[in-house]
């Protein structure tokens, strides 16, 4: 409650915020605060509350947050749901990170007719058969990410590849896109594991049967408390010399790179956004964000702060009005701006956002481990997967 009010005062001290009349627009945010992905969930609410408060002058509306905490489960995540919409009376949400807590919420929130914007989860199914116009996501879906790292590696020489990822929704999208484009390309896939999301604490097991199967790489998909882990046991195991570790972006997130250390070092990535694109509007961005929180932003403090813009250019196109909410979601298609990852505009057919995916390798210098692009795919777009809006 304390950020939200601060996110208020922050509106009304501002000469738009000044001229705003009525009740506050609220926004209900469904974010993980607790359990394996709590970080994520926090580093996302700073970058939203970062991009509402330097965006906040275009708009004659102020703002106002609430935060439920979804734990990564999909019934605490619809619970949570319900109570924002019926008894906070939110005007729209903002979540979840988990893909399972995504699909859970689905059917609610196109039924309650309210938006959503996703700044995380990337279950495939909601941009696609499952899509409804009241579900738009500024992150990326699951085979947006890895789908253009199977050719890549081909190309590249890493021809037979083992898979690795947690056992739930997001996981086994993201290994299945991978491995479609994969395969197509003439590469072969040695072997595959799933570990428990939660329970998995020790990858020893699942790394022994990797080091059998004597791939020339690995492609995973891991993100918080769980890739530090698995960074740092590969690297225990013996592996990291021996055998290509490749993944989804997430592997060797800023936001926790400085803890895996060195292990984190010769990693290569695909992802949405990284901290050293080379262009005036990351730079910037980078430097102000870093001024106030002390710390380089990360890909899921990037998609917060994306998630601010583009609720408040939408706001600002609807002269504040968030009664009408199929105007303001139309509105939403109508915004485009270039961002800290480049060019970002919503594709109107999906609800699924449009925008670089950048290849890249982690390398150490100055004691440090930073992620170093290698390669981008312009202007990713998925296809309508079954969707009809």
């Amino acid at each position: 409650m304390w950020r939200a009010i601060c996110v208020i005062l922050a509106v009304l001290l501002t000469g738009a915020g000044a001229a705003s009349a009525g009740e506050p627009v609220k926004i209900g945010l469904l974010l993980p605060y607790s359990g394996v992905f709590a970080v994520i969930g926090a580093d996302i609410t700073d970058g939203l509350e970062f991009g509402l408060a330097r965006f906040r002058a275009r708009t004659t509306r102020s703002i106002e947050l609430f935060r439920e905490d979804t734990e990564v489960k999909p019934t605490v995540g619809l619970t949570k749901a319900k109570k924002l919409v019926y008894r906070d009376e939110v005007d729209l949400l903002v979540g979840p990170v988990g893909s399972n807590v995504a699909n859970a919420l689905r059917d609610f929130v196109h039924g309650a007719e309210i938006p959503l914007i996703i700044p995380n989860a990337g279950n495939n199914l909601l941009t696609g058969e499952r899509c409804s116009k009241w579900i738009l996501r500024t992150s990326f879906s699951n085979a947006q990410v890895t789908r253009g790292m199977g050719p890549w590696m081909v190309a590249h020489g890493y021809e037979r590849v083992y898979l690795m990822a947690p056992d739930y929704a997001a996981g086994h999208q993201m290994m299945d896109a991978f491995r479609e484009t994969f395969t197509a390309a003439g590469g072969t896939v040695v072997g595959e594991a799933y570990p428990s999301l939660r329970e998995t604490r020790d990858y020893g097991p699942y790394l022994a049967q990797v080091k059998a199967a004597a791939p020339q790489a690995m492609f995973v998909f891991f993100a918080g408390g769980p890739a530090i882990q698995f960074v740092k046991q590969y690297a225990e195991f013996g592996l990291k010399d021996t055998i290509k570790l490749a993944g989804a972006g997430w592997l060797t997130s800023p936001l926790y790179i400085d803890e895996q250390g060195p292990a984190a070092a010769g990693v290569l990535g695909i992802l949405n956004y990284v901290p050293s694109i080379e262009t005036p509007e990351n730079i910037e961005f980078q430097l102000a964000f870093q001024n106030m929180f002390g710390r380089v932003a990360s890909e899921f403090a990037v998609q917060g702060y994306d998630t601010a813009r583009l609720i408040i250019e939408a706001l600002a196109l609807r002269e504040g009005d968030v009664k009408n909410r199929a105007a303001l979601v139309k509105a939403m298609h109508k915004v485009t701006f270039t961002g800290p990852r480049g060019e970002l505009r919503i594709d109107p057919a999906t609800n699924n956002i449009i925008q670089d995916i950048h290849i890249f390798e982690t390398r150490a210098a100055g004691g440090k481990v930073r992620a170093v692009v290698i390669d981008t795919l312009p202007a990713m777009q998925d296809p309508p997967n079954g969707c009809r809006l």
